[in-house]
């Protein structure tokens, strides 16, 4: 079965004809509603790809979808340039021309996993005898750093203590209490007699 399958992969990727076409969208949006233009114009491209191609199916691309909706609902291009494929099942494959051609990716040979892992095996030999290097280092780089952390807090402390002696507490007055506030009242109506 899963032979069967790779076949039909490589048969689905044989192309039996290929054309360009400058396909008019116009004609056919304005006779939707402003905000179904682009929808109109997709349905639109789909039909004119089947009656040129003589197409049993057609899948509209990546690019070319992204093309159509670029500005929105509303406001689809007036024509645009495709590229048809169609295969040998009668499935058309439009996308705008000059878009990148997406391949499947291929999944990677065992060899190469094979050469990564014996890479990776020749790296970590060679740290080995660094690692104990490496671990030496930032032990000297800790010790140094709580040194200098120790030294700014004296430093701190002793520049406290002298802003104490330059500027003893001053004498603030204390502080008033709030006045309350009076409410002058207003009349809200004038009064009936």
């Amino acid at each position: 079965m899963a032979k069967e399958t790779k076949k039909d992969d490589k048969k689905k990727e044989k192309i039996v004809l290929e054309r360009v076409y400058n396909v008019p969208l116009r004609r056919s949006y304005l006779k939707a509603p402003r905000w179904k233009r682009t929808n109109r114009a997709v349905r639109a491209i789909r039909a004119f790809v089947i009656r040129h191609m003589k197409a049993s199916e057609v899948k509209i691309g990546k690019y070319l979808n992204l093309e159509m909706w670029k500005h929105g609902a509303k406001n689809p291009p007036h024509h645009i340039k495709v590229n048809c494929r169609k295969d040998e099942e009668g499935v058309v494959k439009v996308e705008i021309l000059g878009a990148p051609e997406e391949k499947p990716k291929e999944p990677p040979k065992k060899k190469e996993k094979k050469e990564k892992e014996e890479v990776e095996i020749k790296v970590k030999d060679a740290l080995s005898g660094k690692e104990e290097e490496i671990e030496k280092l930032e032990e000297k780089e800790k010790e140094i750093t709580e040194e200098k952390a120790e030294k700014a807090k004296e430093i701190e402390k002793e520049e406290i203590k002298e802003l104490k002696k330059e500027h003893p507490k001053a004498h603030h007055p204390p502080k008033q209490a709030m006045k309350e506030r009076t409410v002058e009242a207003h009349p809200t109506a004038p009064r009936s007699r």
